[in-house]
């Protein structure tokens, strides 16, 4: 091979270096896209553990006690965490009320970083779905939780266990596509024994 043929070879080299990188490229990302995926989707490194260990003191004022991980066992609790200043938690706020009426499960909310008085009048507005309200002023529960961010939602089944984790606000849609098909699955789950 001479010096005259190995440099045409090397320059079409070069332009189709980076014609092929992009062709791997957009077949990487139409597979993402066919895949069904939702790419909104944040995964738990949580799920499947048992739930923090946590101890929220009640919402004063509302007569509801505050939140105790000891009191998952046993049943399939829904544990929301939402705050006054959460706009996304108004949107979602309907769809907790329907899921409230709900007996087979516990409803519990964690106020997150959240004036009382605030977080009290959000709920004499907007109606209080909860079973019991833990307050976590500084944060810190949530953080053991694995909050991104306002509002998230969680199925804990009765061996006190995290089972699923909805981040954002439940939506007529999400509710029925996915939150409600994990809370059946937590139900159907044998009770652990005693």
């Amino acid at each position: 091979m001479t010096a005259r043929t190995a440099e045409p070879r090397s320059r079409r080299l070069l332009v189709l270096l980076p014609v092929a990188l992009f062709f791997v490229l957009a077949a990487l990302f139409l597979m993402q896209l066919v895949s069904g995926r939702d790419v909104a989707e944040i995964p738990s490194a949580l799920i499947g553990h048992a739930a923090p260990q946590t101890s929220l003191p009640p919402l004063e004022g509302t007569g509801m006690p505050g939140i105790e991980s000891s009191g998952f066992a046993g049943k399939v609790t829904v544990l929301n965490v939402w705050a006054s200043w959460c706009g996304p938690c108004r949107d979602e706020h309907p769809f907790l009320l329907g899921l409230s009426r709900d007996s087979r499960i516990e409803l519990v909310g964690m106020n997150y970083k959240d004036e009382p008085d605030n977080a009290r009048r959000f709920l004499g507005s907007f109606g209080n779905p909860y079973k019991a309200i833990g307050v976590d002023e500084a944060g810190r529960a949530a953080i053991d939780w694995g909050v991104y961010g306002v509002p998230e939602t969680f199925v804990v089944g009765r061996d006190g266990r995290i089972l699923f984790k909805h981040v954002g606000p439940l939506t007529e849609q999400s509710l029925a596509r996915t939150l409600m098909p994990e809370i059946e699955k937590a139900l159907a789950a044998p009770s652990p024994a005693s």
